[in-house]
């Protein structure tokens, strides 16, 4: 073990010890600690997504104290520890490249990964092609997983047509939804949209952030031709900046 990790594992021990550490480490739970690992790793998302490699070391230390965190209080309640969760994932890892680790050879494409994984479910006692996919990933994510794995069952739209009459059926439906499905017919819309860009092969994800990013840069350059008075304006001088904005950006 290296020195920096066997230092920081010292530290969070120190932390968590009742007498000695910090109070509001010692108070944590797995399930209060949750929110901050997934708020971590996001972060060292956004710190690659801006190649900032001095940020991307800071984020990446403070994903790790995340890991050692959860380590020690399942060391604390005799479930494991650090060294199970590193010896878990390197079993994983030469398991699921038999091509590097075994004596398999070939080449890992993606229908051999997927039997391997498919086969570790197994082993864990899945029942079902949904097993396995984590209910707190972001539900837009989650969706397209959960679509996937029932596409490698074969239960998918052969083609563009399908999804995009279902998309424009849910907006029917959603339209004329009373208050007590209005909320069930909004989450069927927004899971046949995931589909249909699925079926162009776009991550909906990935398209949404970057939606999200085009709005952000052209509210503020509305804000900006504004000169601070955007809010004052009624809608129709609002929807002129916007039109003014997506002008300036054709043009370069």
């Amino acid at each position: 073990m290296s020195e920096q990790l066997a230092r920081l594992l010292s530290i969070m021990a120190r932390l968590r010890d009742p007498q000695r550490g910090c109070e509001w480490d010692v108070a944590q739970t797995f399930e209060t600690i949750a929110p901050y690992t997934i708020e971590e790793a996001y972060e060292v998302a956004d710190a690659i997504e801006r190649a900032d490699m001095a940020d991307l070391r800071g984020e990446l230390g403070d994903l790790l104290l995340q890991v050692v965190f959860h380590a020690r209080m399942a060391e604390e309640a005799g479930c494991f520890d650090f060294d199970d969760v590193a010896r878990s994932i390197a079993d994983k890892m030469e398991a699921r490249h038999p091509h590097i680790f075994g004596d398999e050879g070939g080449v890992m494409d993606g229908k051999r990964w997927e039997d391997i994984k498919a086969a570790e479910r197994a082993v864990q006692g899945s029942t079902s092609t949904m097993d396995g996919v984590a209910r707190a990933l972001p539900a837009l994510m989650r969706a397209e997983k959960l679509q996937k794995r029932a596409a490698r069952d074969g239960f998918d739209w052969p083609d563009h047509d399908g999804p995009t009459e279902k998309l424009a059926e849910e907006i029917r439906e959603l339209h004329e939804a009373d208050d007590a499905t209005r909320q069930e017919e909004a989450g069927d819309l927004l899971f046949a949209a995931v589909n249909l860009v699925r079926s162009y092969g776009i991550g909906a994800e990935d398209a949404l952030k970057a939606a999200n990013a085009k709005f952000e840069r052209r509210y503020r350059a509305m804000e900006e031709l504004a000169d601070g008075n955007f809010a004052s304006r009624d809608l129709h001088g609002q929807e002129e900046l916007w039109q003014e904005v997506k002008r300036q950006e054709r043009e370069g």
